[in-house]
């Protein structure tokens, strides 16, 4: 399955045209590698090791062209960090693999809810956040800020749709949402499998459309079987869940007769097929020892 970092129409459908602003009169400032730390609570959480290198190389041969933004932090033991991050975390980890001793700087005055809002938005410009974690961040800003998600749509620049989408992928259960994380499952096949009637059938779907490489179109087809058959689970041998077919296997071997289970969101029927009297009387005496 190809791999993609895609959002519908991509996380750029969340990006404001504009970069986080700077004050006017904002200088630049040569700080030592060592007064600098990583923002606590970034959005971001991981690196791409290959483009993390990339940077590395070309810092190593010219230097650092765009300076970080960072804010001042109090005063505490000597030999601490003096600045926290606000954006620029993955150029201040590249200048350290390349041996710079200082880093260009922009001071920045801001809260630590206003760096973290500025954080998000600069990684959401730079496409640098997956979709989980843009959907986590956000779902961060609203519990921080009390905000509405038409708020939330205007604070980070774009349509309430576009931004309820992009929460909607927490509801998945946590080892399909790992897998958006990843780029192995895309958005768009993670908002196909939304539809489904429960986190059971999501987990169950998302592992064999990752088995059989579907498309984000064969996945919705999928669900779309599933939901009919009433959680995906149908009496048909391709839709019927591996341990409902166990189930039937053992009852059928256990009474020699025919058995369907037809189940519905953890409720259904047991049948049992018998064939005359004599044979309901065979079974029921089974079923009873």
């Amino acid at each position: 399955m190809e791999k993609r970092k895609v959002l519908g129409r991509g996380l750029d459908a969340l990006i404001p045209t504009s970069t986080p602003s700077i004050p006017a009169r904002a200088s630049v400032l040569d700080c030592p590698i060592e007064d600098l730390r990583p923002q606590h609570g970034q959005p971001r959480k991981a690196f791409d090791e290959e483009r993390l290198e990339e940077l590395t190389r070309s810092i190593r041969e010219q230097g650092v062209i765009q300076p970080i933004i960072a804010r001042r932090l109090q005063e505490g033991r000597a030999g601490d960090p003096r600045y926290e991050i606000i954006a620029g975390e993955r150029r201040w980890r590249a200048a350290q693999r390349a041996g710079l001793q200082q880093i260009p700087v922009i001071l920045r005055e801001a809260t630590t809810q206003e760096a973290f809002e500025l954080a998000l938005i600069e990684n959401l410009q730079r496409e640098d956040l997956n979709p989980i974690e843009a959907a986590e961040a956000l779902q961060r800003l609203l519990g921080d800020q009390d905000l509405t998600q038409e708020d939330l749509a205007r604070r980070v620049g774009k349509d309430r749709s576009t931004v309820a989408n992009t929460l909607r992928l927490l509801k998945l259960p946590a080892q399909v949402r790992e897998l958006v994380a990843t780029s192995e499952l895309s958005a768009g096949h993670a908002r196909a499998l939304l539809s489904c009637a429960d986190q059971a059938t999501m987990s169950r779907l998302a592992t064999r459309v990752m088995a059989e490489g579907l498309s984000v179109r064969a996945t919705e087809a999928l669900v779309r079987a599933s939901l009919r058959h009433g959680s995906g689970r149908s009496t048909s041998g391709t839709e019927q869940s591996a341990s409902v077919r166990d189930l039937v296997a053992r009852l059928q071997r256990a009474i020699g007769a025919k058995v369907q289970i037809r189940d519905r969101k953890g409720k259904g029927r047991v049948e049992i097929a018998y064939a005359s009297y004599d044979d309901l009387d065979r079974i029921i005496e089974k079923m009873l020892g």
